[in-house]
């Protein structure tokens, strides 16, 4: 494990990561999802893609890496700008998972690969929206100190600084952004995930027209049995762009 310090809005925030396979010739930078960290993304694609140099990092607030102002997804970009610029490595392809896929679309690739990508919005169930409302009328009859009772489980157990950025960060609509990337993507999702279901997937696709699909069974980490499958996809995906 290694550690670049970034300045960012006179702030200054340590990133943890990792390379393995650093003498190999091209790169390939994995982002993990929120609440996650770079040892899950290891987990799953550590002994496969030999012939990339692999690129693991802690986002800002999560893992090894520090964080102590709310963040925008756009600030999560322009400081793994900072960070990538550092450590003399590529943008040639970069893998984000739900969360992470957002940061690696703004960060603009030549191959973007999003697994189980966050960006869409998913209507939320019944049960949520009815949470929601009860807590808003709590906050309005001045009981907003029950709020512990009603914090989705991704935001519990925040510092005041990363529970800002949730608030910020987890109603996105990515569509635009989707739309405005024009490299080539590789979307693979898993059948049975709920947080961020397939069709978001095919939605996704509607707006990067240099896109391919790929579906996989399993949910939201689907990714962490089929690591195999999705570096296969990811080769082919390299070889295709590297015929035209």
């Amino acid at each position: 494990m290694a550690v670049k310090t970034v300045q960012f809005k006179q702030h200054t925030f340590s990133i943890s990561y990792e390379i393995i396979n650093p003498t190999a010739h091209y790169d390939i930078i994995f982002l993990h999802g929120w609440g996650s960290h770079k040892n899950l993304m290891k987990h799953a694609f550590s002994t496969h893609l030999k012939q990339f140099r692999h690129i693991y990092i802690d986002m800002p607030g999560f893992g090894n890496s520090t964080c102590n102002m709310p963040l925008t997804s756009e600030d999560y970009a322009q400081i793994l700008e900072a960070f990538i610029s550092q450590i003399d490595t590529t943008k040639a392809i970069i893998l984000g998972h739900s969360f992470g896929g957002k940061i690696a679309t703004l960060l603009n690739p030549d191959l973007l690969v999003l697994v189980g990508s966050a960006g869409i919005l998913v209507p939320k169930p019944f049960k949520i929206r009815a949470k929601i409302f009860l807590f808003k009328l709590l906050k309005f009859t001045g009981l907003s100190a029950l709020r512990r009772f009603f914090v989705a489980p991704d935001a519990q157990g925040l510092s005041q600084p990363m529970y800002e950025t949730f608030k910020q960060v987890v109603n996105e609509d990515f569509s635009d952004k989707f739309r405005a990337f024009k490299g080539k993507a590789l979307l693979c999702f898993g059948r049975q995930d709920t947080a961020t279901p397939m069709w978001t997937a095919y939605k996704i696709a509607e707006f990067i027209p240099n896109s391919t699909v790929v579906e996989f069974d399993g949910d939201h980490y689907f990714f962490l049995e089929q690591g195999e499958s999705v570096a296969k996809e990811i080769e082919k995906a390299v070889l295709k762009s590297l015929e035209h």
